[in-house]
């Protein structure tokens, strides 16, 4: 196959595009969405006409001092790059296709609606949002690569382990220092990323804004913004815990991920197998990767995800609602994971449909009439 084909997403576009006449692709810089817009735009040329703008273009970015005049006698595709360089448009998008049904918007953006605010505010109604990822197990049917390597298209394609590594430190100080600042905020590239370095040890662990603010010698507040301005940019995950209607104490902040190993990899300096089979990282990191490619495989949206915990009793990493009925993981970096009694009770408190314990082995063994240890690339493949 050809990694940059695809196709699901580009199915995606068009179904939005049915019941939407905007479109964004959101996601983090560099992980395909303007390979996959030219893409989309070689299957339209022939039905419509094509504009395209790239607000990180300083041409382009001057042009739009007067967005109305460039935009309103314009008919078919337009297509914006970079969008979060240029919020203050969305008003004007919503009076267009207000007015004008020739018109379809399709916009990329490197932030999520949360930090693009007036998107969300502006064009209810009118836009249809897709997160575009980094490669998953699915295109790349390349397990162990893509939990070393990750997958951003550039680094995970990479000639060699060096030149894949090279790039991501490279792409780890380009956010830091250009991408931060042109979303306009106010953030010291420093602080930020020893708080990211921080993250690293709180990978698959609850959040303690105050623990770590004392750590950096920040305030709690400022560590919660950190986090979201991280989490608003597609590098780490929140996973936000479940709360069920029992009597027992359960844990009430979110749990986070870095979504992406390769980037956790390079904090690391982790950068080939024997490095990360040496580390004390290695169980949190695979299985931190595992839980991103279940989510990833069942098309869940941030907000449908979650983790449930009692303290020091029992806990689930992962909870999923799947057509209507609840479904339970835990992710195990073992030979031959075996049933424990915080699973056990996961079942029975949450009254879990189906319970999956996913480790790297290739062997699919009941523990009992709801748990089930199966391997990772094997869960992955099956029909879903």
């Amino acid at each position: 196959m050809k990694y940059t084909d695809r196709k699901d997403f580009l199915q995606k576009i068009d179904n939005a595009f049915s019941i939407n006449p905007i479109v964004a692709l959101l996601g983090p810089r560099q992980c395909g969405k303007t390979t996959l817009a030219r893409h989309y735009i070689e299957q339209q040329k022939e039905h419509q006409a094509i504009h395209y703008f790239d607000l990180e273009d300083p041409e382009d970015l001057v042009l739009f001092q007067n967005p109305k005049l460039v935009l309103g006698g314009l008919a078919g595709l337009i297509v914006m790059d970079e969008i979060q360089r240029l919020p203050e448009i969305f008003p004007l998008l919503r009076v267009l296709v207000d007015r004008a049904s020739e018109q379809q918007f399709l916009l990329l953006g490197s932030a999520s609606r949360d930090l693009i605010q007036q998107s969300s505010e502006t064009l209810a109604g009118r836009i249809s949002y897709l997160e575009i990822t980094p490669f998953s197990f699915k295109e790349v049917q390349e397990c162990k690569k893509l939990w070393i390597r990750g997958g951003f298209p550039k680094a995970y394609l990479a000639q060699t382990t060096q030149q894949s590594a090279a790039w991501m430190k490279e792409y780890i100080a380009a956010f830091l220092e250009r991408d931060i600042p042109n979303l306009g905020l106010n953030i010291p590239a420093a602080s930020l990323r020893r708080f990211w370095m921080m993250m690293t040890d709180y990978h698959g662990k609850i959040f303690n804004a105050s623990e770590i603010g004392r750590s950096l010698g920040l305030s709690g507040p400022t560590m919660r913004r950190y986090l979201d301005v991280l989490t608003g940019t597609f590098m780490i995950r929140q996973l936000q815990p479940w709360f069920e209607n029992i009597t027992k104490r359960q844990v009430k902040s979110p749990k986070v991920y870095f979504r992406d190993s390769g980037l956790l990899h390079t904090l690391l300096g982790i950068h080939d197998e024997n490095q990360i089979l040496r580390s004390p990282k290695l169980g949190a990191s695979w299985e931190g990767f595992a839980l991103e490619s279940v989510i990833r495989v069942h098309q869940m949206a941030q907000e449908e995800c979650f983790f449930w915990a009692i303290h020091e009793q029992a806990e689930i990493d992962l909870l999923l609602f799947i057509n209507g009925e609840r479904i339970g993981f835990e992710f195990k970096w073992a030979d031959f994971p075996q049933l424990t009694k915080s699973i056990h009770s996961a079942c029975d408190l949450l009254h879990l449909k189906k319970c999956y314990l996913v480790y790297p082995g290739v062997k699919r063994y009941p523990l009992t009439d709801k748990v089930t240890a199966v391997g990772l690339e094997e869960y992955l493949n099956q029909p879903h």
